[in-house]
């Protein structure tokens, strides 16, 4: 079990570039995506500030955003790398679990992963996560490499919008009608 002060705080990067985003979004009406408090039992709260200083995950949350883009609904996580090599030890059976339910139920499920070393920052569809995950599960490797992703997935900045992930949903729906031949 992590705790708040610590491993809870890792990517808030990324979530914050994400946040903008996401802001931009909702003021030009393009997508209402919002993030997903995870819950939190506290442990330790300063009795002048009332902060909480240490507290623990209370249970085990979905995905970091939800939310629907032109009546399609969207969920996705985000991620920080700062190496070239992703373990999947960073993304939880029970968050697969959900984005597969997700996909099933017509939604849109992906990952957004900052190599931070790289600056740079990719889409990753479901089904090509589900790929990893499915090797890891046969005895494959825990990880998946930089090289290995594709590199049409990758997100760029648009004027405000600092990660300009609606381009990516709309190529990942392309691919999955049969339109966007460039993608296996």
């Amino acid at each position: 079990m992590g705790t708040w002060n610590s491993r809870g705080l890792r990517g808030s990067t990324l979530e914050d570039m994400i946040n903008h985003s996401n802001q931009v979004y909702r003021e030009q009406k393009l997508a209402l995506i919002q993030k997903i408090p995870t819950p939190i039992t506290p442990i330790t709260i300063a009795k002048e500030s009332r902060h909480i200083t240490l507290a623990y995950f209370d249970q085990k949350s979905t995905v970091d955003y939800i939310g629907s883009v032109q009546g399609i609904p969207v969920c996705f996580d985000a991620k920080e790398c700062a190496a070239k090599t992703f373990p999947l030890q960073n993304v939880h059976p029970h968050q697969v679990e959900f984005m597969k339910e997700f996909e099933e139920q017509g939604g849109i499920a992906f990952l957004i992963i900052h190599f931070t070393a790289l600056d740079e920052i990719y889409y990753m569809p479901f089904d090509e996560l589900y790929r990893f995950w499915k090797r890891m599960e046969d005895g494959g490797r825990k990880s998946f490499t930089y090289e290995e992703m594709e590199r049409d997935w990758k997100i760029r900045r648009h004027r405000d919008i600092l990660v300009h992930y609606l381009e990516m949903i709309q190529k990942d729906l392309n691919r999955k009608s049969g339109e966007d031949s460039g993608i296996n």
